[in-house]
């Protein structure tokens, strides 16, 4: 379960389902993301508005690894994509072929030509196009969606993922598509189809190659180009990721055939050069598109995975296969690295640095031969900039975001609780007093597969909480990613045990380094972290005020009514039918007499990850045991509050709430 973000989000227009809620501040409009000619910081002065971070999205390194691409903004509504010199930074084209249009799944071929899908969202159109030496060619549209497309080897043909007529978009943590009619009887099937590359299909009917019923997720040419290997599974592909089989398809009958079906969840498949191996990231992931675990290898010809990490204390989370051998990234600890392996062995550290990487689909470019890298990097203090150079020495050659000042000071804590190496981050506020206690939020994040990773703070629910004083605490307890695949396994039938002890242990490390009021306590996190804010509440009156967003409150009336069953079942081990008392054993509804602390609960109403019947029930409870709550439910949202005006409302009354049980002034 992803933590829903309040930094993306178009007019309010809530159903709100309210008790006693505290109006926001006046002044904490001008505090939001997209704040007018001024803010005031925490003691009240006037100061200018900060100037947008320059992003930089979907990035991709060419085979020779002298060229780049990625999405940058030209607007402040429009963005295009960017070619630069990989060595310089310097900008060497624009490709800009619809205004109207959003870019994504940029991939070059070895000459150097640019596939890249624009979308345009009022047309319902998805379009494949091809970048040559300044010319553009349109290879085909799609009347839904597309992405990934990816040079064959031979770089005549290109692959690329289709879903025709698609009813929503792609993964479960996006908006469902409404439950009306006959349920259950049709979804979205995302398939595999081939273009060739001289050839115009607009206005053609698209024919893709993959079986139907049969939904594709992720995928790599063979060496040859005769066939492809893919993660795959039938029915719902939202619930079936995380059941999905190793296959090949044949690029020519479209035929499929099992290679694999790992224990495992598994994701990223890459071939290698002789096209003999199948390597994969194999782990425990809890949630669509979060990926971590170890590096697994197979034979192409299909038998019994092997686990090249086994025992690493670090989350591979992306994986390449190059001339030059496997190639990807891992977060270790509170390190972000770069990494080699060899035939035997364990991993050879090229490069690391305390801060989070992102390129593309995975988190790091490589050239074909493995020497060369590029990767956005970001940390709590420094706005995103691109990276290149050797892989062991990659440096900066974007400068777009220098001039932004860091608004927080940071530190990584570590801290040990049942044996474990526990690693979290703590934000301070720039001008905090040592001398003077202050209050602290913990944010815990979404999963429980995945990691609070340094992403700069500008704007946004921490930047907000930051300038008022607050002391901001991300914890990475058990069952997150970064020490290991025991370490994320630490929690499996033990949901809200063994993490919270964590999490509680971690406030404990704080609070011996940093002046924090323990009296003045808040909690907050979304989808697994508002399922632990929700529980915390029945487990500890140590928080005085919380907020739970597309939080989980009951494992049983969970099991039946969300889109995304299938995950649950490598944590518990049994379905809910077989084994209730376990699933009883971690709702908080089952404990909710315990709950004390006054909660503010957010929810998207089309939710298929922890639909809004799961608030509506805490809420319920709560307001009926006369512990202050409120609850709203954002229209047309899914796992996460996407439209501006919705995720500036939800901020708001975060950190109304929190001022209000907390003492801080407004």
């Amino acid at each position: 379960m992803r933590s829903p973000s309040l930094l993306t989000a178009a007019l309010l227009t809530s159903a709100l389902l309210t008790a006693t809620l505290p109006a926001a501040p006046a002044s904490a409009a001008a505090l939001l993301i997209d704040a007018p000619a001024a803010e005031s910081d925490a003691a009240g002065a006037s100061r200018a508005a900060p100037r947008p971070v320059h992003g930089y999205a979907g990035l991709a390194l060419s085979p020779r690894g002298d060229r780049l691409a990625a999405v940058e903004e030209l607007t402040a509504t429009h963005s295009a994509i960017v070619l630069r010199d990989a060595h310089g930074g310097a900008v060497l084209a624009t490709i800009d072929p619809c205004p109207a249009c959003s870019y994504a799944g940029l991939s070059f071929a070895h000459d150097g030509a640019l596939a890249f899908i624009a979308r345009d969202r009022a047309k319902g159109t998805s379009t494949l196009m091809v970048w040559d030496a300044g010319k553009l060619r349109t290879l085909a549209s799609v009347a839904g969606l597309a992405a990934s497309p990816r040079f064959s080897p031979d770089g005549k043909r290109v692959a690329a993922l289709v879903t025709i007529g698609a009813t929503k978009e792609t993964g479960a943590v996006q908006a469902g598509a409404r439950q009306v009619g006959e349920i259950g009887e049709k979804s979205d099937e995302q398939r595999l189809a081939i273009f060739d590359r001289e050839t115009t299909l607009v206005g053609r009917a698209i024919k893709p190659l993959s079986p139907a019923n049969r939904y594709i997720y992720e995928y790599d040419w063979a060496p040859d180009g005769s066939s492809l290997v893919v993660t795959s599974a039938q029915g719902n592909g939202d619930d079936n990721w995380w059941v999905a089989s190793l296959d090949a398809i044949d690029a020519q009958s479209g035929a499929l055939r099992n290679i694999a079906r790992p224990a495992t969840q598994i994701n990223q498949p890459r071939v290698s050069p002789d096209g003999k191996t199948i390597a994969f990231i194999g782990g425990l992931m809890s949630d669509f598109g979060s990926i971590g675990g170890d590096v697994w290898t197979v034979d192409m010809a299909g038998g019994t995975p092997v686990n090249r990490t086994a025992g690493d204390k670090a989350t591979v989370n992306s994986l390449v296969w190059t001339a030059g051998g496997l190639r990807g990234t891992r977060l270790a600890g509170d390190a972000a690295q770069l990494v080699e392996w060899g035939a035997t062995g364990p991993a050879h550290v090229l490069w690391s640095h305390p801060g989070s990487l992102s390129a593309g689909g995975a988190r790091a470019a490589w050239s074909a031969d493995g020497r060369e890298v590029a990767t956005v990097m970001q940390d709590y203090t420094h706005a995103p900039a691109i990276l290149a150079g050797p892989a062991a020495s990659p440096r900066p050659i974007t400068h777009d975001n220098d001039a932004l000042p860091a608004r927080a000071k940071v530190q990584s804590v570590s801290w040990t609780n049942d044996g474990f190496t526990v690693q979290g981050w703590l934000l301070a506020p720039l001008n905090a007093d040592p001398a003077q206690k202050a209050p602290m939020i913990t944010i815990v994040h979404g999963g429980p597969a995945a990691a609070n990773e340094p992403r700069y703070v500008q704007s946004g629910l921490a930047a907000d909480l930051l300038a008022k004083g607050y002391y901001v605490f991300y914890p990475n307890p058990r069952g997150s990613y970064g020490q290991g695949e025991a370490f994320t396994a630490a929690n499996k039938r033990d949901f809200g045990g063994g993490d919270l002890r964590d999490i509680l242990t971690g406030i404990d490390a704080v609070e011996k380094i940093a002046p924090v009021d323990d009296a003045r306590l808040g909690l907050t996190g979304g989808s697994y972290g508002g399922f632990m804010s929700m529980w915390a509440n029945t487990q500890t009156n140590r928080f005085k005020a919380i907020v739970a967003a597309a939080g989980l409150s009951n494992w049983i009336s969970y099991y039946g009514t969300n889109g995304i069953d299938q995950w649950m079942l490598p944590f518990f081990g049994k379905t809910m039918y077989d084994d209730p008392a376990a699933y009883r054993a971690a709702s908080a509804i089952d404990f909710i007499k315990q709950a004390h602390t006054p909660t503010f609960i957010y929810v998207g109403e089309r939710d298929i990850e922890v639909p809004p019947t799961q608030s509506v029930e805490y809420w319920h409870a709560l307001h009926d045991l006369g512990v202050p709550t409120s609850l709203v439910i954002y229209p047309d949202e899914g796992h996460g509050i996407r439209q501006p005006a919705h995720a500036k409302d939800a901020t708001s009354r975060t950190i109304a709430w929190f001022d209000k049980y907390l003492g801080v002034a407004k």
